[in-house]
């Protein structure tokens, strides 16, 4: 972390329809003064500005540390501006996802224990995710993710999921948006493609990449999934019929999240005869084609349509703090 110096400034970027704003702002400044650094800046996030144009107005002012509290796609938008900064990021968690916080098993109940990690805490990489979309019209853009992206029905189920009702139950709202979005699924032709390895075609209903493996109620996607590990993980759903989607959720709410927690779990699963439902891959990012404009997604927000998308990581490119001494298996 950087050391102590009264001419050093921490910047507070945050979403004011998910936090205390003025609670916040005052630990934050209580823990800066106690560190002996100087008065912090603050910002706040808006419709036009999701959190990437005010974080990098702060790292202009010289911000040493920069603090995020906001949804899941607010941290998405101040870790895209970071990215290759060098400046740790200190996450206080908020809203109703949390994801990268909490797949790094940092506290969710405690944003007090996050605002002292800025200072006295420790500072790991993690990777960033990035994402082009080619849009139906030809144009393209390019985005950061921290946590996963999809192209397909996860992302229309986002699209579906109604934001009031997001913000009176959190989570659980994705389940309406999905029973929502499954009565209308359409699996689609595809081509991808994983950097090293040779072309497929397949018939899917959604393709995720991804940084991270952990879903909230402790559904494990990507068991194995690190965000330091320089490589993008990549989940295929491509169930045939009902009973596939059935294997689906066997595959992440039972086996993933189940049975491989213990030696007697993995030994049934490697004795269990395959299947196609969803598939794994890793590398260091992956290439798909679509034969129709789909809905895309990148840490749980709506991203538009697109007809293909490149994904690639840029390995240890966000400084993230820390609790000092703290351990996460995924970092």
């Amino acid at each position: 972390m950087p050391p102590t110096d009264s001419a050093q400034r921490a910047a507070l970027v945050y979403n004011p329809t998910k936090v205390d704003a003025e609670a916040l702002r005052a630990t934050v400044t209580e823990h800066a003064a106690a560190a002996g650094w100087g008065e912090p800046l603050f910002y706040e996030t808006s419709v036009d500005d999701l959190g990437d144009g005010v974080t990098r107005e702060a790292l202009d002012a010289g911000a040493a540390a920069v603090l995020v509290a906001g949804g899941d796609g607010t941290v998405r938008a101040v870790s895209q501006a970071m990215a290759g900064a060098g400046v740790p990021l200190t996450i206080v968690p908020s809203g109703t996802g949390n994801l990268l916080a909490r797949n790094l098993s940092l506290p969710l109940t405690d944003p007090d224990a996050m605002v002292a990690a800025t200072f006295d805490g420790d500072a790991r990489a993690i990777d960033v995710g990035w994402a082009k979309f080619v849009r139906p019209d030809g144009q393209s853009e390019e985005h950061a993710f921290v946590v996963m992206g999809g192209m397909g029905l996860d992302a229309a189920m986002i699209a579906n999921t109604s934001g009031d009702l997001k913000k009176k139950v959190g989570w659980v709202a994705y389940v309406d948006g999905a029973a929502r979005s499954l009565v209308n699924a359409k699996p689609f032709p595809i081509m991808y493609q994983v950097p090293g390895h040779k072309m497929h075609r397949a018939t899917v209903q959604s393709v995720l990449f991804a940084n991270c493996g952990s879903l909230p109620a402790g559904l494990e996607l990507i068991p194995e999934a690190s965000v330091a590990d320089g490589k993008i993980d990549i989940v295929i759903f491509q169930p045939k019929n009902p009973l596939g989607w059935l294997a689906v959720w066997r595959r992440v709410a039972w086996d993933n999240s189940v049975l491989r927690k213990f030696r007697a779990g993995r030994q049934i699963l490697r004795l269990r005869t395959k299947d196609n439902a969803v598939r794994y891959a890793k590398g260091p990012g992956i290439e798909v084609a679509a034969s129709q404009a789909q809905p895309v997604q990148l840490d749980g927000d709506e991203f538009g349509e697109a007809t293909a998308v490149t994904v690639r990581v840029d390995a240890g490119a966000l400084q993230l703090a820390v609790p000092a001494g703290h351990i996460s298996p995924n970092l």
